[in-house]
């Protein structure tokens, strides 16, 4: 194909090698066109999702689309599995214009998707999933085995269908979510940001899955923010900005410098950290932590480390290890912690999560959804959030509107939340805008410690730079951060010192320089050789 076929302006001026003009359709070299998507558009109040969007997906292709939060991507990906309609456009399946008006009609029409939140029951089967709410397709015994079986071994997806969802690790859970929807039929599956919470070995083996459903002639819409990913396992690449699809290009013509550019007009940031500003000054202890669960096994068993003034702890594991339960001791979440927690030479375990946060403790928390917003109250009261007893936001435990308001207004402009005003509620944001508002909102307390936990989850590469600037330079004033994440390049840019939790204990400690992500991974998944390199005094400091 072209070097670059392109559907609207780009950020590159005219003559520049990556811009040719779109002389064929963007699949013509691939073979028959699975999906069609013309003149797609949508609107909300105040708002353009969608504007013109075009895209051709090959059969038996696996096709990225990258952009920036807030510039369509979802909501066209909503269109196409028929959550919500469009206000214009057609939709083509295998050559056959659809009105999808529900999930239901995708999923007759061969579409399926699986999405970053996995939808699983945790106390069933593998094959009790599978089969939940398709029960008339194979029935609920032994057909419905032997067709999962089927599937599995066909695609490579090797599950077996007798385990408990609870017992599978992150990767084996995103299997089991294209099990289901190949059980479904589909022949069309979309995947949103599919490595999010994947190590290294797990993305490798998510990729060799999606090429064998390649293989089989399957096609797959790739939608996620690591461009380098996106560049290894893509066949073409559509670029949507602010709701238009801006260039379609072929992987092998680009670099993820290339593609950052056309998606917000600037480099791709590293989150590369600065020389160290460790200090000897210690802000959080934290001693012989233990947690035990409902069924009284331990979740998290010993767990001791210190943070110092100007520092970033990173915290490595694969989810379900322990890391959230530790976010939550720390912030006096769970009830029934054990062991000592100390903050600036003050023991607060025995305060509430209020008293902690006024403590000077700022939190990012995991779920912005669950734990960060109000999705249906206006962003002014978002900002309030969590600081309803202190300046600006209120005075002898009065909220004032206005005040609020103003220094709403002054995050928006500080941390390039683009939105219309405050007065617009914390749902009509995109990802990456409610990442920075509430990074603003935190970081604007003044605290002596942040937790941040995956603090750039499903933001783009801009909003993900910005955060990542954020967090450096409130290092350098001095800040002691803790620092959790499922991105290990992160991990391994940002942190001074990097802990490993594997079955809720701290298992390895890594330096930074000198540690892989591939390291990392196997040491998170208690495989392989890593040995840990304790991060000496001089290192740290």
């Amino acid at each position: 194909m072209d070097d670059l076929v392109v559907h609207g302006p780009l950020a590159r001026p005219e003559g520049s090698s990556l811009v040719t003009s779109l002389s064929r359709d963007a699949s013509a070299a691939t073979g028959e066109v699975a999906v069609r998507l013309r003149g797609i558009g949508k609107r909300f109040p105040g708002v353009i999702a969608n504007d013109d969007i075009n895209i051709d997906v090959a059969r038996g292709s696996i096709h990225a689309v990258v952009g920036e939060n807030g510039a369509g991507k979802s909501t066209l990906m909503k269109i196409l599995y028929g959550v919500q309609p469009p206000d214009s456009g057609t939709i083509e399946v295998n050559g056959t214009e659809l009105a999808l008006s529900t999930p239901a009609d995708a999923i007759k029409a061969g579409i399926g998707m699986v999405f970053q939140h996995f939808m699983l029951a945790d106390n069933l089967t593998v094959l009790e999933n599978v089969v939940l709410g398709a029960e008339s397709l194979h029935g609920i015994g032994g057909a419905a085995r032997a067709k999962v079986a089927e599937i599995s071994a066909a695609y490579g997806l090797g599950i077996d269908p007798d385990r408990r969802v609870e017992d599978l690790g992150v990767g084996a859970r995103q299997r089991v979510e294209i099990l289901k929807v190949l059980y479904r039929g589909a022949r069309i599956i979309i995947l949103d940001e599919p490595t999010a919470v994947l190590v290294p070995q797990e993305v490798d083996e998510l990729f060799g899955n999606l090429r064998e459903l390649k293989r089989e002639g399957l096609s797959v819409i790739f939608i996620s923010h690591k461009l380098d990913e996106v560049l290894s396992v893509a066949d073409e690449i559509t670029v949507i900005r602010r709701g238009t699809t801006v260039a379609t290009v072929d992987p092998r013509s680009v670099t993820s410098r290339q593609l950052a550019e056309l998606m917000v007009g600037s480099e791709l940031p590293t989150p590369q950290t600065e020389a160290s500003t460790v200090t000897d000054e210690v802000m959080l202890s934290v001693r012989g932590l233990g947690l035990r669960g409902p069924d009284g096994r331990a979740v998290l068993d010993d767990i001791s480390f210190d943070i110092h003034r100007g520092e970033i702890l990173g915290i490595a594991g694969v989810e379900g290890n322990g890391q959230s339960e530790l976010v939550e001791a720390v912030m006096g979440m769970r009830g029934g912690a054990e062991g000592a927690v100390v903050l600036s030479g003050r023991d607060i375990a025995g305060l509430s999560t209020r008293a902690r946060r006024e403590a000077g403790i700022g939190y990012v928390p995991e779920d912005r959804h669950r734990h960060g917003l109000l999705l249906d109250a206006p962003l002014w009261e978002n900002r309030v959030l969590g600081h309803q007893t202190r300046e600006p936001s209120a005075r002898r435990g009065v909220i004032r509107r206005r005040a609020a308001r103003a220094d709403t207004q002054r995050i928006i402009d500080a941390y390039d939340v683009r939105t219309p005003g405050t007065e617009v509620p914390a749902r009509a944001l995109s990802g990456g805008n409610q990442q920075k508002l509430i990074v603003g909102r935190e970081m604007s307390a003044d605290p002596v410690l942040l937790i941040a936990s995956h603090p750039t989850r499903g933001v783009d590469v801009g909003a993900q730079g910005a955060i990542w600037d954020h967090i450096k330079r409130a290092r350098r004033e001095g800040l002691a951060v803790l620092l959790i994440s499922a991105d290990l390049d992160e991990l391994i840019g940002l942190s001074d010192r990097i802990e490993v939790v594997l079955r809720g204990r701290l298992v390895g400690t890594f330096d930074p320089s000198a540690v892989t992500p591939e390291e990392l991974g196997s040491a998170m998944t208690g495989a392989g050789d890593a040995a840990p390199t304790t991060t000496t005094e001089e290192t740290r400091g």
